[in-house]
């Protein structure tokens, strides 16, 4: 594994290592540049909120590559015979410089089921301190951290849904029902629509989306403890899953309630949704 991203490293001519975008890519199993820009993209959303400069850990450099032009034939020659020797033409393409704490925030970021990216989160978070990045995050405002939770989320909840998928949990409907289950556990019997009226906020609307860092941060412990108790128990019955989803909410709530915590029904609303405020931070950088 680390011989795997040890061979893409560069050094600069001050010896400061740094990493191809694009040849980080095929790396991380991404077979289109377009699907892993949008990797790298949200990953800069991290970046920027850490209190780190963009430009100074995802550099944006030119790439020449050879595109050949196709042969001219002459049409009155049998077989088409080409006239003139093949012309290469190139062009140059966008490429990033990436840090090390770049490619740590892209394979963060990445998708988690891919054996690779699991692999790459741990070879850049052992290397990256990770005490830098706790004190950090102590440092943030409330909306920047409920961005890195929600990031959080996203990731544990693509694991979770694998999970739920294996136990059973296949249709749309069922999905739905396999995750209210973890909300009334979490939420004393009140459904994602339910949460939703009492937020004030659409049922198109995902809730998540409007939730402080606090009912963030109990929200992660009920997913990543479902997720895990799926896997270890092998868990192929989705109505035993929907049952562990209400068992674990209920216990999460119940360890709340014990250490004198408020109630995640009873937390504020922000007047903000994760992805407005994810939209701000991509217009700051962009200017």
């Amino acid at each position: 594994m680390e011989n795997t991203f040890e061979k893409i490293r560069h050094f600069d001519e001050n010896e400061i290592e740094f990493w191809y975008a694009r040849e980080l890519q095929p790396v991380l199993q991404y077979a289109k540049w377009a699907n892993f820009n949008k990797v790298i993209e949200t990953a800069k959303i991290a970046c920027k909120i850490s209190g780190h400069e963009v430009f100074d850990h995802f550099a944006e450099v030119g790439k020449k590559v050879e595109m050949p032009t196709k042969p001219k034939k002459n049409a009155d020659q049998i077989g088409f015979a080409e006239v003139g020797k093949t012309k290469i033409k190139t062009k140059t393409i966008l490429d990033y410089k990436l840090s090390r704490y770049a490619c740590y925030l892209i394979v963060m970021n990445g998708d988690p089921r891919k054996k690779i990216i699991a692999e790459g989160q741990t070879y850049f978070a052992v290397k990256t301190r990770q005490q830098e990045f706790e004190e950090l995050y102590n440092q943030l405002s409330e909306n920047e951290k409920r961005l890195f939770i929600r990031g959080d989320i996203k990731q544990k909840n693509m694991l979770l849904a694998e999970s739920a998928r294996n136990a059973g949990v296949i249709t749309p409907l069922e999905f739905a029902i396999f995750q209210d289950s973890g909300y009334k556990g979490l939420y004393n019997g009140l459904t994602a629509k339910d949460i939703a009226k009492r937020k004030g906020i659409s049922e198109d609307d995902e809730i998540l989306d409007y939730m402080g860092s606090e009912e963030l941060a109990a929200n992660l412990f009920r997913i990543t403890q479902t997720e895990g108790k799926l896997k270890k128990e092998n868990i192929t019955n989705k109505r035993e899953a929907n049952k562990i989803h209400y068992e674990v909410g209920k216990t999460v709530r119940k360890a709340i309630k014990e250490i004198g915590g408020t109630m995640p029904e009873e937390l504020p609303t922000p007047k903000e949704s994760t992805k407005e405020l994810e939209k701000k931070i991509k217009k700051s950088i962009k200017k």
